[in-house]
């Protein structure tokens, strides 16, 4: 089994040897490397190159959001997890905006932390159950045209069917499954997607087709994991 390798950006020691505690007993993750501030955490990024960036927001020297924007300008195959106490609207909407899929606050709970590095890990957004609900409030106010992604190519029936199981957190297996096409299929949508609508990740393609009315405001029965 190929180990889920984890850099852990946060300014507070005891949180990052928590977090390193938690980590190192799943079989299946590591801790590759720790970081104090954003500027640490983007050379060891470097070196390390690991499968996700666990990330606090407020730091001295580089802070969350600006670390995210330095992530994104290397190109690396690293997925973002915010881990925060912040959950004003600010600091959700610009690092969901900047393109982190994940956005946890640090009253969550050890599972639901790990669980969230697993689905973060395979591409798949992961919100605080707080954070998703800021989020549909906000999407649920008429929404400012100049606000909205510019594509001149429409989604197809098909790209519209896999948006909307986007937008309900189903994984591309579960969507693949849903469909009755393949897992590489899915992920060919899915990029065509996001190149259509100009948009960063999924969750930003989930947050889309919520605002647009393509999926409901209104949680979805979550598809079973058996």
């Amino acid at each position: 089994m190929t180990s889920i390798r984890i850099l852990i950006t946060d300014d507070h020691a005891i949180v990052r040897e928590g977090l390193r505690g938690l980590i190192e007993l799943e079989p299946e993750m590591e801790v590759c490397a720790e970081a104090e501030n954003g500027k640490e955490a983007i050379e060891l990024l470097k070196i390390h190159k690991p499968d996700v960036l666990l990330l606090d927001l407020i730091m001295p020297v580089m802070g969350g959001l600006e670390t995210i924007h330095e992530v994104n300008s290397l190109n690396l195959d690293t997925k973002i997890l915010v881990l925060t106490s912040y959950a004003e609207d600010e600091h959700i909407f610009s690092s969901i905006k900047a393109g982190a899929l994940g956005y946890l606050l640090k009253d969550t709970s050890p599972q639901q932390l790990l669980q969230s590095i697993r689905e973060v890990a395979k591409g798949e957004s992961s919100l605080h159950p707080m954070v998703a609900r800021r989020l549909i409030q906000e999407l649920s106010q008429p929404a400012d045209d100049q606000s909205k992604p510019l594509s001149k190519d429409p989604l197809s029936a098909r790209e519209l069917d896999v948006i909307k199981l986007v937008a309900r957190g189903m994984s591309n297996q579960e969507i693949s499954s849903s469909l009755n096409v393949s897992e590489r299929t899915v992920r060919n949508h899915v990029s065509t997607i996001l190149n259509k609508l100009h948009l960063a990740n999924r969750t930003q393609a989930a947050l889309y087709a919520l605002r647009e009315g393509i999926a409901p405001l209104t949680p979805a029965t979550p598809p079973s994991r058996s």
